[in-house]
């Protein structure tokens, strides 16, 4: 393994950018909470699982797949709704949830 990433390294230009590496990873590495592919966001620099909608940094140039480094995703669409509900005095979904009990 060590011997292929160093092949890999170079290809890239051993600049430490690691992106023909990063391709490679790319198609092993999963979710380690879905078990689904992740995508790459470079805007964030992290891995992005779509199944959960979890985001996982990559700190130099390392992904952290640890399910506690996660970050929960906010939807924009879901938070105009959360949001509208609230303006309307329905509360989150946490206070519906607290009401039926």
């Amino acid at each position: 393994m060590v011997r292929g990433s160093r092949v890999l390294l170079l290809k890239d230009g051993g600049g430490g950018g690691g992106n023909a590496l990063f391709k490679v990873l790319s198609d092993i590495l999963v979710c380690p909470l879905s078990k689904q592919p992740l995508r790459h966001c470079p805007d964030s620099r992290s891995l992005v699982s779509d199944a959960v909608g979890v985001s996982f940094p990559i700190i130099n140039g390392i992904p952290c797949l640890v399910p506690k480094d996660g970050k929960l995703l906010e939807d924009e669409i879901k938070l105009k709704v959360d949001d509208s509900s609230i303006a309307k005095g329905e509360g989150t979904r946490r206070d519906r949830q607290l009401r039926i009990q």
